[in-house]
């Protein structure tokens, strides 16, 4: 990777682009990326990074420009110096630098010369506020439909898992359904309880009122990462939509509780949930997490309403790694819907890359990452579980996205092997845009549409 900055806007429109002469990876020593800060509430400036292409995709070894700007109010900054750091998706080899903005504006220029995505934060410190940076972040992918999972599946991940859903089958379902208030017209619902390895399944179900037998579809809704409820307008307003809604809590808790039961649950038992486990793939958290993905399905398929075609699971952030793992883990699934999808990649340092959240694989106090961990968190990426489903399915990704990094988004979606889509979200960080959101929503729409028998044909 090579920097060069221009300080006039109206040069660097007219300028062919710089020539550049040293590749991202052969820089040394690196230099520690530069952590995020978050800008004061009432700070007057606003800072934005944009790529010279709106779509921000490139080839590799292809230059790619930063467009700095800084406002006040509606003004330019005039004169400022901003900060700036390159990186490979925010790890190392980086490359930092300074520039001096002309009306406003300065440009920083980089390319990398692998699959990728190219980095670039900048700060800049007011000198009414030296101690309140104001930051902001920009994405460029580069040749993102190359990148490769960093580690191949462990060969005994499947007999791994059939083993897990051995242990599962041996448990009695034991569905508790209470009903509950439904907020939407013409929709009944209830509090479920079923029977799991370790904790029980924990959820909202809601289904239209009157609906016949074998007339809906599956939609099951699961939860990014925290300590909450299940969502009961979340499965009532599915529902209201003509489905077999449910929406699952991620830990197998009571719902409907007072917010201080869940803050003490996140503080309590529950803290540090992400890595728990972690040095052996026996007692990994997210294995109950995950197999109460099969136990709910198993619940909404003995329900007498579902239709036997179509079983969606829907979930942004830890929410889609979920929708990637019940996907993986049970042929029932029929269409995914996997929002910025955490644990992708876990072992993504290995390949000279960042990790996927929750950052399970920690370095020694040699730099180097441990190995037992590296072992039990092959058994838990959503990488390995898109490579084993083959329902279709729809993601969506952040190009400057810190949590759910793009670079391990982008390991999983190229590890798909059935019919898929993405929704690149260029100037996004971690969340679901409303178009996003959108672009899924319509995705599962389109599937249940299609899944529906032609008129005049048997049910």
């Amino acid at each position: 990777m090579a920097i060069t900055h221009w300080t006039s806007p109206v040069e660097a429109q007219t300028a062919s682009a710089p020539r550049l002469t040293a590749p991202l990876r052969s820089l040394a020593p690196p230099v520690a990326a530069v952590k995020p800060a978050t800008p004061a509430p009432a700070s007057p400036y606003a800072l934005s990074v944009a790529t010279n292409r709106p779509e921000a995709i490139y080839k590799q070894g292809e230059p790619v420009a930063f467009a700095i700007k800084l406002l006040n109010g509606q003004q330019p900054v005039e004169n400022a110096e901003v900060s700036w750091t390159l990186s490979k998706d925010g790890v190392p080899p980086v490359q930092t630098g300074s520039s001096t903005l002309v009306n406003g504006m300065a440009i920083v220029s980089g390319h990398l010369d692998e699959p990728g995505f190219l980095q670039c934060r900048v700060v800049y410190h007011a000198p009414e506020a030296p101690d309140k940076p104001v930051t902001a972040i920009g994405g460029a992918a580069i040749d993102p439909l190359r990148i490769k999972p960093s580690m191949p599946a462990p060969d005994d991940f499947d007999a791994f898992w059939d083993t897990q859903k051995k242990k599962l089958a041996a448990v009695p379902m034991n569905p508790r359904m209470t009903p509950v208030n439904a907020p939407v017209k013409g929709v009944e619902c209830f509090d479920v309880q079923a029977d799991s390895v370790g904790a029980p399944v924990s959820g909202y179900f809601a289904r239209p009122v009157g609906a016949k037998a074998k007339s809906l579809p599956i939609l099951l809704t699961v939860q990014g990462a925290g300590v909450r409820s299940s969502s009961l307008n979340g499965a009532a307003s599915f529902a209201g939509q003509g489905m077999l809604a449910m929406d699952i809590n991620a830990h197998g808790i009571p719902n409907g509780q007072p917010e201080q039961f869940y803050t003490d649950l996140a503080n309590g038992d529950l803290k540090d949930y992400r890595t728990r486990g972690r040095d052996s793939r026996d007692t990994v958290y997210f294995q109950g997490m995950f197999l109460r993905l099969v136990r709910a399905i198993d619940f909404l398929t003995s329900q007498p309403e579902w239709d036997g075609r179509s079983v969606v699971v829907f979930g942004s952030s830890q929410g889609g790694a979920q929708a990637l793992a019940a996907a993986g883990l049970d042929p029932r699934v029929t269409f995914f819907a996997a929002g910025i999808p955490a644990m992708c990649d876990h072992t993504g340092v290995l390949a000279g890359r960042v990790n996927g959240w929750p950052k399970m694989v920690p370095n020694g106090a040699d730099g180097k990452p441990d190995l037992k961990v590296v072992e039990a968190a092959r058994y838990y990426d959503a990488v390995n579980f898109a490579r084993k489903t083959k329902a279709p399915g729809i993601l969506a990704v952040g190009f400057i996205d810190t949590t759910c990094p793009p670079s391990t988004v982008y390991a999983a979606y190229n590890a798909l092997s059935g019919e898929k889509d993405i929704v690149n979200q260029p100037l996004s960080s971690h969340q679901v845009t409303p178009a996003a959101n959108e672009a899924m929503r319509h995705a599962i729409k389109a599937h249940l549409d299609a899944a529906k028998p032609q008129e005049g044909a048997a049910n």
